[in-house]
């Protein structure tokens, strides 16, 4: 039996048969789901919280399930564009990221 998702808001259910099957998305399928139910309701299933990437010089918003990935889009966006970028947590951490140092090189 695949995974279920459940959405209290939305008061239903769903088995990520689909994700798994037609998108190939293995072990992300919950979180191609999560991102697909945001995009399309503007809420996350129940138990999901993500992290923000937020630019703060432009329009660029990115929303991953895990921190890892947050920070990767900041620190590669920050070091092509040298715009300041907060990554925020679901549990309200806050980490900024500068230009200076994503191009930083470390020993």
């Amino acid at each position: 039996m695949d995974p279920t998702v459940r959405c209290s808001t939305c008061n239903r259910e769903w088995q990520l048969t689909y994700e798994l099957e037609e998108l190939h998305a293995g072990n992300r399928a919950l979180e191609q789901f999560a991102l697909d139910h945001h995009r399309h309701t503007g809420h996350y299933p129940d138990d999901v919280s993500p992290w923000t990437a937020d630019c703060q010089a432009c329009p660029a918003e990115e929303l991953y399930l895990e921190q890892r990935p947050a920070k990767r889009f900041g620190r590669t966006h920050a070091r092509h564009t040298d715009h300041e970028v907060v990554v925020m947590g679901p549990d309200d951490q806050r980490v900024v990221i500068q230009g200076f140092e994503a191009t930083r090189t470390e020993p």
